[in-house]
This record gives structure tokens, sequence and C-alpha cells, in this order.
């Protein structure tokens, strides 16, 4: 069995409307999100033998609050995940030699929402019997984290072909109603 962890970036800054998207940075509740996040995945266990992350600096400081991952993972920015579309992101995750086990994707919404529901699958999402898929159903918020189980291999991920085991957004912690 393989697992897959899908994290939105955490909450960005647009202090300046002038930046680039690309170059806007978390803000001060993003980093605190994403740490929130990092002890999250600690407690779980989520240690992801490979992490995929857009280049934007949002995607990158969110990666950074994560530090240090454990089992140290090979990390891969990539250009082609800024602001990717479910199916690019799919398309990608094809990619992924056979040999790693666990994949984490650090990428931005609509497509991180958009990939989420599609390997839930239809039928996953109106049974709602995992956990949090209620929340996943009603959207993806910054710094959400979504893990699913996934049997069949890399290179034949398809939609419906995931089991959804968590969906955990930050405002749903008390860490953040702080």
């Amino acid at each position: 069995m393989r697992q897959l962890i899908l994290l939105r970036h955490a909450k960005s800054s647009w202090d300046d409307p002038a930046m680039p998207d690309h170059a806007r940075p978390l803000n001060a509740r993003g980093k605190r999100a994403a740490v929130v996040m990092a002890a999250v995945m600690r407690d779980l266990g989520l240690a992801p033998d490979a992490v995929l992350v857009s280049s934007a600096r949002r995607t990158l400081q969110t990666l950074e609050a994560l530090s240090p991952l454990l089992d140290s993972p090979i990390i891969e920015p990539m250009d082609d995940l800024y602001l990717a579309p479910w199916e690019r992101m799919l398309q990608t995750l094809r990619g992924i030699p056979e040999t790693v086990r666990s994949v984490l994707l650090i990428g931005h919404n609509p497509g991180m929402h958009d990939l989420a529901l599609a390997l839930a699958g239809h039928e996953a999402m109106e049974r709602g019997t995992a956990p949090g898929t209620k929340r996943l159903a009603g959207g993806y918020p910054t710094a959400a984290l979504a893990e699913f189980a996934v049997a069949t291999p890399w290179a034949e991920l398809a939609p419906g072909e995931a089991r959804l085991i968590r969906f955990i957004a930050p405002n749903d912690l008390p860490e953040m109603a702080a």
C-alpha cells in the first residue's frame, strides 16, 4: 500500500499587491498554521519518502515550516506544479518511481481540491465514511492536509483509485483557535 499526502500551501500575504503571485510569501497566520500542521504530521507519523513541491515562494516556505521531516525525504521543487490543474498533478504523481512508498505533494488550489476529490471518487465522497470527508467536500483551506492510501502502482493512479484516510484543516485544531 502506498501513501499520498496532499498539503495545500499555508496562508500567503497580500500586503504588496504589486508583488508577482509566484513570489508571495506566507503571512504570520500562514507560518503559524504550517508549524501546527508540521506537528500534526509528526504526531501521525507521516514520513514521506519524496516531496514534490511547487516552486512558488509560499509552497517552499510551507515546506520549510515542516522541517525537519522524518526520514529526510527526497525533495523536488517543480515549476510545473505552480497553480497546476488536478490533471497535471495526477500526471506528475504517475511519474513517481515504484520504489517510493509515500509522497507528499505541496501545491495550490483549485488543483489540490480537485485532485483530492477526483482521487477519493464520487461514491466515497457520497458515503462520507472517512474522517474529514464532509470537510473535504466543502473546500480545501490553506495548510489543509489530506492523506490517502493508494493500492495501485503510481503509474496507474486514476480518479477513484485512492482511499481517503483523513482530512485535517488547521482551523479544526485547537492550536489555531488561540
